[in-house]
């Protein structure tokens, strides 16, 4: 009987899995162990996170919000995301104690706005608590995005840049489980329940979720750099100019970035509501069609790599971009469950292949020794085209529905798909040099 030897081997992986596999176990062990507690934080994070990604926007619905009251929230949450981010660069930059700024921007403001969530409806009542509960949800995002630059700190000086691609492998892993299975339990456990009653449990879920991943990230072993307030500490507005200047292969490909990002979030926001007002969709099947996407996603990913290896990510990102138009069009024929689940396993593939190589391309494009301050530039831009988006989505929805929506989106994805195939090249070798080392 080979049973017990199977068995071992099932053990072993599991115990390597928190570390990255089998390398893991040949690094220091203070290092080990920050890994283990990163893994946790992770798994912890995506259970607590999906919660939240999949279901406020229905629960604030439930309270009583309009479709232009979720796209404006959208919009907020975008534009805080860019003064946050910036903001955070320029704390962590000057102020140091990464491992803290995470910690109590992140790990506990952040998740305080989860909990009060739960409590918005029965501490106020009328009008004002869809504005409250919008408030709170956009404040959640905003401190998450204040941490992020420290956040990014962290995970430079914790894991060993040898090992980064197999730990990243098993950490995504286990994070995309976590966040399926919470998915889907949060989705039976708001159909069990009346109102919002249902949300609130699952929003408390989130809250604990998101403390057990706020205990594993303080546990993790750093070194405090602390830096004193200096006048060219930071990254400043004014540099901005500066920076991009004779860099038209960065600057090209933040601009169709941009025009991209505004394409997808002119309807990004009202598909969990178009799901639930017009096809009637529950909750669970929504938590369920999700799951579809991520699940397609997670299961292409390594092939993924190996064919952007192969290919370069600028062709395998034209590939996705080019198939990722027909995604909007497919929406204004679904009118079942199953159509919406097929849509997005398809979706699910595409997305994983852009995701992939959108971010590949990005460190490729980086010139040197300037990684932090053009990355922040780069996701400013996203986000403000993901609010300028939400803004006309809102807009439009209101007046011809959802179905322009979709359609306006599709075409200014390929309007987008075709500005980056003629403008952005794949990086010259000296930067792709600059950057892997």
């Amino acid at each position: 009987m080979r049973i017990p030897y199977y068995s071992r081997k099932i053990s072993q992986w599991a115990s390597d899995l928190p570390v990255g596999g089998a390398w893991g176990r040949s690094i220091q062990e203070h290092i080990q162990k920050n890994l283990r507690w990163l893994w946790f934080d992770g798994l912890y994070a995506s259970a607590s996170d999906n919660i939240i990604i999949n279901y406020i926007s229905l629960y604030i619905l439930s309270l009583g919000a309009s479709e232009f009251q979720i796209g404006l929230m959208s919009s907020i949450s975008s534009f805080l995301a860019a003064v946050m981010l910036f903001s955070g660069a320029i704390v962590a930059d000057r102020i140091g104690r990464h491992k803290e700024i995470v910690v109590l921007s992140g790990g506990l403001i952040s998740r305080l706005c989860i909990l009060m969530l739960v409590f918005v409806p029965i501490l106020f009542h009328g009008v004002i608590v869809v504005w409250i509960a919008i408030a709170f949800s956009v404040l959640r995002d905003g401190f998450g995005n204040l941490a992020y630059p420290a956040w990014m700190s962290v995970i430079n000086e914790t894991i060993p840049i040898e090992g980064r691609g197999r730990y990243f492998g098993s950490r995504n892993f286990v994070m995309g489980i976590a966040g399926m299975i919470t998915t889907l339990a949060a989705g039976k456990i708001i159909t069990l329940f009346v109102h919002e009653t249902g949300y609130q449990i699952v929003i408390a879920a989130a809250f604990v979720l998101g403390l057990a991943s706020t205990y594993s990230f303080f546990k993790i072993k750093t070194f405090s750099i602390i830096q004193k307030l200096g006048r060219g500490a930071s990254l400043s507005i004014k540099a901005i100019p500066g920076l991009l200047k004779g860099h038209r292969q960065f600057v090209a490909l933040m601009l169709t970035a941009g025009l991209w990002n505004f394409a997808i979030n002119i309807s990004g926001p009202f598909f969990s509501v178009y799901m639930v007002q017009d096809l009637h969709f529950s909750a669970s099947i929504v938590g369920l069609t999700n799951v579809a996407t991520a699940l397609s996603g997670l299961l292409v990913l390594n092939g993924v790599g190996g064919l952007s290896d192969r290919l370069g990510p600028r062709k395998l990102q034209i590939f996705s971009m080019i198939l990722i138009p027909l995604l909007p069009v497919m929406w204004i024929f679904a009118r079942e469950p199953w159509h919406v689940i097929l849509i997005n396993i398809f979706g699910g593939t595409i997305w994983a292949a852009f995701n992939l190589t959108s971010f590949n391309l990005l460190l490729n494009s980086i010139p040197k020794d300037k990684v932090p301050g053009y990355s922040a530039i780069y996701q400013i831009m996203v986000t403000l085209s993901l609010a300028l988006g939400a803004i006309i989505g809102s807009a439009l929805i209101t007046r011809y529905g959802f179905y322009i929506l979709l359609i306006a989106s599709a075409i200014v994805r390929v309007i987008a798909t075709v500005l980056f195939a003629r403008l952005v090249h794949e990086p010259v070798k000296e930067v792709i040099e600059v950057v892997s080392s």
